[in-house]
């Protein structure tokens, strides 16, 4: 297999080769879904396509709780199957589809009664180990283990000792979102697909009351392309009701927007050796461990607001605060925030009892002829739901179509990385990185790493990293957009990389000197780069201005302050 590029020619290329000849399946929306759906369609053989308005995962994907896992609240509500099913995906990418990317982290439940409270949760976390390892796909992860008081604080000593009686240690898994759509997005391409960000629906082709394909807008360059498919997939999450608005059918489900913020604060805030999971009133709050940082999340709240640029108020804030802080030992302040992002959840929302009660399951719909649906769902089942929606579009397919083999289909860098893990201090050696330098580039791209080691070998400043954000090498900023498809400055800081939630300044101090470095690949002069720069700043003030405010309406007004630098 050749690893696909994903840079400014290649996406040109592919929207010429989308409207030269009709395509098997056309995805919408390369979100985890969408872009999940257009591998499994292209591995089955079919000539499949994906366009997306915005930049790959700059919906729901890319500000998630960055967990893969099973779902352990589920269990309460004794939803085994949905469980065991995220179980099993939580396995696979573990051990096979992507081990460079999704890791194994620990959770800490602080018990608060005594006797009944460690044998209720107790049962359901050895319940949740028990159906890991029936999975086929568990074995790698430790089970869960009791701790009296004394020994949870030895490994949290952040908790205050009034805030807990004893623990449970248990594992799940992590991953960086949007990461891992891009190369997602990366694998479908290098398996055929054709795919294009910044390219947008803005209507749909029909012939009779069949959906032919979908009239899309290259926002960048402002032509327009007609791209003619068998088979349309609608994969755009929470924009779901909006795209099938522009056929003007009324689907059998709705989708409803549920906000959630995280919060990043410096790892040194937080004194503890694993992540933790605590009881609020209306959900769970996690505290997970980010490399240098904690993300704290989430909330849970109805959303009916732009939909692109999800705003955090002050309230959101001082929730989240207020409820890690009644656990810790030395309470956070809004000055150990670095970081604050917003998403939205696509949940099902439907019309009769059926489909009222789908909550976080997913659902596949054919709402016209030539036009399938896929909505609601989990980002740690996006395969599952990629296999139903390309087994529907098969229905409408004059052929016969081979069987979905994405259990079996390692994402791209997968191949030969634990390889290359054993020899990092070979590799530290011969390139004269330090080898934790190269263990951050290994768990990013696994062995595509060495490409990013080419371009150093090339140009050995790039082997440098950014001052204002020194986790990061100046190479990685260049590969994401000669190789990964970014187009704008915030593609890099908020999505590539994230160093707009992982410094104190958003990014604001690195801005320009990423902008000037992605300018030799992407053709930009000057004056341009001095619009990203100011495009960014100001996006960056206006989520500030946002967190300021004291509700949903007043944050909204706020974010909106700042315009998309291509406008929707």
């Amino acid at each position: 297999m050749r690893t696909a590029t994903l840079g400014p020619v290649e996406r040109v290329e592919a929207l010429a080769a989308m409207a030269a000849r009709e395509l098997d399946v056309l995805v919408v929306g390369a979100g985890v879904v969408g872009a999940g759906t257009a591998l499994d369609a292209a591995t089955r053989g079919l000539r499949a396509g994906l366009v997306e308005a915005r930049d790959w995962a700059s919906g729901t994907s890319s500000r998630s709780s960055k967990l893969i896992h099973g779902g352990l609240r589920y269990l309460e509500m004794l939803d085994f199957a949905l469980v065991r099913e995220a179980l099993k995906e939580r396995g696979l990418l573990l051990e096979r589809l992507a081990p460079h990317l999704v890791k194994p982290v620990p959770f800490l439940y602080p018990l608060q009664h005594k006797g009944w409270e460690r044998l209720y949760a107790g049962s359901g976390v050895a319940l949740y180990d028990a159906m890991s390892v029936s999975s086929g796909h568990g074995r790698g992860l430790p089970v869960h283990r009791h701790l009296s008081r004394k020994r949870a604080l030895r490994v949290a000593p952040a908790l205050r000792k009034d805030a807990l009686v004893g623990a449970l240690q248990y594992y799940d898994a992590q991953m960086d979102d949007a990461r891992f759509v891009t190369e997602l997005v990366r694998t479908a391409a290098s398996y055929g697909a054709h795919v294009a960000n910044r390219a947008r629906v803005v209507g749909f082709l029909r012939e009779g009351e069949r959906v032919v394909g979908a009239l899309v807008r290259d926002t960048e360059g402002g032509r327009e392309y007609e791209i003619r498919a068998k088979q349309v997939v609608n994969a755009t999450g929470v924009w779901t009701d909006d795209t099938q608005g522009l056929i003007g059918e009324r689907g059998q489900f709705h989708v409803r927007a549920s906000k959630g913020i995280h919060l990043v604060v410096p790892k040194d805030r937080i004194h503890s050796s694993t992540g933790l999971i605590l009881r609020t009133e209306k959900s769970v709050l996690f505290v997970i461990p980010w490399g240098r940082h904690w993300i704290i999340g989430t909330t849970d709240t109805d959303w009916d607001l732009d939909k692109a640029h999800p705003a955090a108020s002050s309230a959101d804030i001082d929730y989240l605060l207020e409820h890690v802080n009644a656990v810790l030992h030395t309470p956070l302040t809004r000055d150990d925030v670095e970081g604050v992002y917003a998403g939205l959840r696509p949940l099902l929302a439907g019309e009769s009892d059926a489909t009222s009660k789908l909550s976080r399951e997913h659902t596949v719909a054919h709402p016209a002829p030539g036009l399938v649906v896929v909505a609601g769902g989990k980002y740690t089942t996006y395969r599952v739901m990629a296999k139903d929606a390309v087994d529907e579009a098969v229905h409408g397919l004059d052929q016969r179509v081979a069987a979905c083999v994405t259990e079996d289909t390692p994402l791209v860098g997968a191949e030969g990385y634990r390889a290359l893990w054993n020899a990092r201090a070979r590799i530290a050696d011969r390139t004269g990185l330090h080898v934790a330098r190269v263990e951050h580039l290994l768990n990013r791209y696994g062995s595509m790493t060495e490409q990013i080691l080419e371009l150093i070998l090339a140009d050995p400043v790039l082997g440098e990293p950014l001052p204002a954000a020194d986790d990061y090498l100046r190479a990685e900023i260049v590969y994401a957009a000669s190789h990964e498809g970014a187009r704008h400055l915030d593609d890099v800081l908020t999505r590539r990389t994230r160093i707009s939630i992982e410094t104190f300044d958003r990014g604001v101090r690195s801005a320009r000197l990423c902008a000037e470095l992605m300018a030799p690949v992407l053709g930009w002069d000057q004056e341009r780069i001095d619009q990203e720069v100011e495009h960014y700043e100001k996006r960056v003030e206006a989520e500030r201005e946002s967190q300021r405010q004291p509700d949903d309406l007043t944050a909204d007004a706020a974010r909106l302050g700042a315009p998309d630098i291509v406008p929707g």
